[in-house]
């Protein structure tokens, strides 16, 4: 419970897109519990058109990573103390009463220092961020979506009553979206993560495409620019309007919200469906699914195999084979329960 009311909240969760996504409840609970405060955000520049019109969010701060990291590698070491005070200085002209490091690295607990903020809040973690905070707080993960996010809150005092994920698009990206999507409904695939333990199979997404246009369903598939290689050999010949890098996030979340429904992998997007209110076929294998969505639109494929969730640590010798056994027609089936 924090007391008195703050002034000044500052959330940190730098990254990555899916996680911007599940803790983005946390402004609408601090601003429900504390209705004259001010929340801001400290985000890298990618998670930014995920913030830029969140519900109570006052403003998105920028970390600029990519110019720290530069002066780095370049050994510019005067140079980048220079660059880290003058951001340290940005942050200490907003004299936050209240700083919660929502992301649980060194990092991120680094930048909650830099604030001269008294209260610190944050995740226990393996990493020693301990010497950077106040208070830590044992991270809560169960079977509910945003778990963590809602222990937090809880532990914080903050109003969890309704804590629903949230996309805060831009009026500009949301436009463009709606310029650019076909017409009539349309069904968006998701088949790109970052880990390859998290993919479902090529033949798999290829039957479902095909049986989700044999059913007459449009089908747009998204995914990031370095996923563009990979969505040539998937698509190759198949009903489907590639769209893979195309659009910047901020549009190709627009495109996921505009979507009669979403079928993807553990990824961002899929999570974007969840949180656009839209329909959600969600296929999971080596992390830990979320169960307990708040939704009755959501449906979470998961056949929990002995060695799954592996996380980060396959145990497959590379054959990454735990979501084999999902078939597109059971993928197909979760969506027509939902549409």
């Amino acid at each position: 419970m924090i007391s008195p009311e703050p002034k000044r909240v500052l959330i940190i969760r730098l990254s990555a897109i899916g996680d911007v996504v599940f803790a983005s409840p946390l402004v609408a609970a601090c601003k429900k519990r504390y209705p004259d405060t001010e929340i801001d955000w400290l985000a890298e520049g990618v998670v930014r058109p995920l913030l830029t019109e969140l519900p109570g969010l006052n403003e998105v701060i920028l970390w600029p990573r990519q110019e720290w990291q530069d002066l780095w590698r370049e050994k510019r070491i005067l140079a980048l103390l220079s660059a880290v005070m003058a951001f340290r200085q940005k942050l200490r002209k907003h004299n936050y009463d209240l700083v919660i490091d929502a992301q649980g690295l060194v990092k991120s607990a680094f930048l909650a220092w830099l604030t001269s903020s008294r209260k610190r809040i944050g995740f226990k973690s393996k990493e020693p961020n301990g010497i950077f905070l106040t208070k830590r707080c044992e991270k809560s993960i169960t079977s509910r979506i945003s778990s963590e996010y809602l222990a937090l809150a809880d532990s914080l005092g903050w109003d969890t009553s309704n804590f629903d994920m949230v996309l805060g698009l831009s009026v500009q990206d949301d436009a463009r979206a709606t310029n650019v999507a076909p017409e009539g409904s349309y069904v968006v695939v998701a088949p790109f993560t970052t880990r390859p333990q998290k993919h479902w199979t090529h033949a798999h997404w290829r039957a479902l495409i095909e049986r989700l246009a044999d059913a007459g369903h449009q089908v747009v598939c998204l995914g990031g620019p370095n996923d563009r290689e990979e969505a040539v050999t998937l698509l190759e010949g198949l009903p489907v309007k590639n769209w893979v890098g195309t659009y910047p996030l901020g549009v190709s979340a627009g495109l996921v919200k505009h979507a009669s429904a979403v079928i993807g992998v553990d990824t961002g997007l899929t999570h974007m469906g969840i949180a656009a209110g839209i329909p959600t076929v969600a296929l999971f294998g080596s992390t830990c699914p979320y169960l307990e969505t708040g939704r009755d639109n959501v449906r979470v494929i998961y056949h929990g195999l002995d060695c799954a969730p592996c996380k980060r640590s396959p145990t497959c010798a590379g054959q990454f084979d735990c979501m084999v056994g999902i078939t597109a027609d059971e993928a197909l089936s979760a969506l027509n329960e939902l549409v």
